[in-house]
Parts: C-alpha cells; structure tokens; sequence
C-alpha cells in the first residue's frame, strides 16, 4: 500500500507492512497507517515481537512466519469496513452487512464504535430497538411455558389466573374472559348512548328525566364485570405497583370508582351529598366515555393508531402550525374586507376564527359567510389552502402506521421462529435428561442469553 488504502495483493509483506489473511482475502497495510489507532487489534500485532509465537496466536487465528502472514477467521466484508478507520477515520456499515454482528467485528478488531458515522449509528440504534422487542416477546413466551418456576400453589394459582386474565390466546377460558370484556365495554357504550333518548327515559320524584332503570340495571352489571375484572387482574399481576401506574388501569379504576361514590353517596341521601354525587355522575359519564379507550388493550389496530400517531407528533405539530398561521390569517381578511357591508357577520377578528377554522377544514356550517366580493375571494383562497395544508402531513402518518404495523407483525413471526428454534435445539438436550432418569424440564441458557 501507498497509504492512499489497502492494497489487496500477494506476497511477503516487507518491513513497516503488515500482511493479513482475513477468510481467504489477503490485506497489506502499512504500519504507519495502523499506528493511527494503537489500541486497535492489528496495531498490537505490529508491535508483537515475531518470536513471541503465543502472543501472535492470543490475537490471531493462525501465523505463518515465512510469509509473516496473520490468519483470521473472520468476515471479509465486514474487514473491508473496518480498514477505513485507519484511512477515513470513520466507517460505514454497508449493505447486507448485519449491523448486529458487525459491532462484534469491531470489538474484535478492538476499534470504537464511536468511529461509526451517524446515519449506520441510527440504522444501528434501530436495529437494536428491533432485537430488544423480539427478545421481550420471546421472554413473553417463554414465562408462559415455563411454569415450572411457580414453586407454590399460590404462585401457580396466581400465575393462571395471570395468564387467564392477560394473555388470551393461552387457553380457550382467557379467550372467552377476553371477549366478554370486550362486549362489555361496547354494551356499556351502547347503553350510555341509549340512556340519553328522552323517550327511553322515566321521570322521577323530582319530576326530572333519569335513565331508564332497565338500562341502569345494565350498567350496574357491566360495573361489576370491571371491577371484578380489575381486581383479579391487580391481584394476579407480578408487578403491582408497575400495573396500578399503567395508563389504561389508571382510565380503568377512575371509570370504576365514581360508581361507588355515587352509590355510596345516593344512599347516604344528605342534601349536600346529594350535590356532590351529581358532581360525581357528571365525572363518571366523562369516564364512560373515556372507557372507550379499554378497547386499545384488546385491539391491535387500535394500539397501532396509538403508536402511530406518537410518530407522527412532528407531522401533527406542523398540521397545527400551518392551520394556525392560515386561521389567523384569513380571519384578519375577512373581518377587514367585509367591514364594508352594512349587514356583515364578522364582528370581530376573534369572533372570525370560528369561520376560518370550519372554512379551512372545508366543513362549512354557514352561520358565518362573507358577502362581498373580495371577502368571497379571502374564503376561496383559505379553503385551498386548508386543503393544502391538511394533505401534506397525512402521507408521513399513514407511511408510519403502515410501517410500524408490518414490523410489528415481522416481530411476532420472529419471536415465535426463535421460540420454535430453542425448542428444537433444546429437544436434544430433553431427551438426554428423560433418558437419564431427570423430568424437571428447563429453558436453555443460550436462550438467555439472548434475551
């Protein structure tokens, strides 16, 4: 080499050279250029004194000291990358090349990874969150087969109940318990809508139109199911704290509770309790409508909308901005431009965002419209622009709903080929025990290893 880059050829390497043998493909590097990095592999094999014989093999695979050759059993490609630290000062990881197993290579080679450049560092970063997801719904599925490791009745009975209440594609009754749930939440639904019809309600002593007391009925049940849900699942959970923490059972024990206090507080029956409990109906008939949101925990689409969404902030800030600067806008010219006719519906700039607003999202209600002819004008150009603005952004949110929907089903078929493929290596290992008289079963160590 000329110090420009690696010169792959044959031959001895001559003195200030050092020539590697990397999977068949000879590499000749000049010592000054390895001397760049001197903590590097290579560079601790050019200061080796040629007679120290178990030096030279403690970093390398193999040594042929008549050609003052080093031999690797390595990845030649991944290599290739490598050798531009000691040219370039970074690397790239370059395509068909795991980004996983090419970390590996560079501690092998003993080079930091803060060398690699900042787009392979992302896809890098990516990747990992890729593996730690598959490694989690591999741990997933190896707690519920590993039962095992519940050495008591307790433990065992909380584990079922666990899984039954949790995880529904364990049993035909966590399946069951699963779909009653989530006919409870939509008959729950369907009861709030239904308890509003004035001619589906009764009066009561007061003379005031209440619920109906079959539909109470009802939602009294659905209550109950919650609740019962909601404690069986607190009480089975491994992790209490972490459960009672989590957002949807927070939205779940706030829809709970103001039952009770109602009740509590209706039976106790004092004037003021009275006014309190119907502050707390009016807070209840606000969680009904947030227990909708119990359907994410059944739904994946659902959770994917989520998700997607959380991706698309950035898009839905800009969408807010564009629509903010236009309302703004457009309000101010219309409240100017139709100031001069008599009969104008734009009293005032704040009183015109409410047309901007239903103008730019093209809905249009018509209780506020311009009359002249410039005003006209102002609203033609605003609706386009809302058309404009509300396009753009809607392209990256689809683009990461689709993205993450697929991934995420690419991550379940992973984890269960890498459960089906510890279960085959391990099958072996099964056998030998059986065959030795030992029944306790046990998942791999290379599985956590894995994970």
């Amino acid at each position: 080499g000329n110090g420009s880059g690696p010169n792959y050829r044959s031959g001895v390497s001559t003195n200030g050279e050092i020539a590697v043998n990397i999977g068949g493909v000879r590499v000749v590097l000049l010592g000054d250029v390895i001397n760049r990095y001197p903590e590097s592999r290579l560079a601790e094999l050019l200061t080796c004194s040629s007679q120290n014989y178990e030096g030279i093999l403690s970093l390398c695979d193999d040594f042929d000291k008549g050609r003052k050759e080093f031999y690797f059993d390595r990845d030649p490609d991944a290599f290739k990358c490598i050798i531009d630290v000691y040219y370039f000062d970074e690397i790239h990881i370059k395509n068909g090349i795991c980004p996983i197993c090419f970390i590996k290579e560079m501690e092998f080679w003993k080079i930091d990874p803060s060398v690699l450049d900042e787009c392979c560092k992302s896809y890098l970063s990516e990747k990992e969150e890729e593996l730690n997801e598959i490694s989690s719904k591999v741990r997933i599925i190896l707690e519920d087969l590993e039962v095992e490791r519940c050495v008591t009745r307790s433990q065992k009975c909380q584990r079922f109940l666990w899984r039954l209440m949790e995880k529904p594609g364990s049993s035909l009754a966590a399946r069951v318990i699963a779909i009653a749930s989530f006919l409870a939440v939509l008959v729950s639904a369907v009861v709030m809508c239904v308890g509003t019809i004035p001619e589906l309600q009764v009066t009561n002593g007061d003379g005031k139109l209440v619920e109906h007391p079959i539909l109470e009925a009802i939602e009294t049940v659905c209550m109950l199911w919650f609740t019962a849900e909601y404690v069986l699942r607190l009480a089975s959970s491994p992790k209490k704290i972490h459960f009672a923490l989590s957002f949807m059972n927070v939205i779940d024990f706030m829809a709970i509770m103001p039952f009770y206090v109602v009740l509590s507080l209706t039976y106790l029956g004092t004037t003021s309790m009275m006014e309190l409990a119907n502050v707390q109906q009016a807070v209840q008939a606000l969680l009904r409508i947030a227990r909708i949101f119990k359907l994410a925990r059944h739904s994946a689409g659902l959770q994917t909308l989520t998700y997607a969404l959380k991706k698309s902030l950035k898009e839905l800030g800009l969408l807010l901005m564009y629509m903010g600067v236009g309302i703004f806008v457009f309000s101010a010219l219309a409240y100017t431009l139709e100031q001069s006719h008599p009969e104008t519906l734009f009293k005032s700039i704040p009183h015109s965002f409410w047309w901007a607003i239903i103008t730019m999202t093209t809905v249009g209600y018509g209780d506020i419209y311009p009359k002249t002819t410039l005003g006209k004008c102002n609203a033609a150009v605003s609706f386009l622009c809302g058309v404009i603005a509300i396009a753009l952004p809607i392209h990256p949110i689809i683009n990461n709903f689709v993205i993450f929907y697929n991934k995420q089903k690419v991550l379940e078929i992973a984890a269960k080929r890498e459960v089906e493929l510890m279960e085959m290596k391990s099958s072996p290992e099964t056998e030998r025990r059986r065959s030795s008289g030992e029944t306790r079963k046990s998942v791999p160590s290379f599985a956590y290893r894995l994970i």
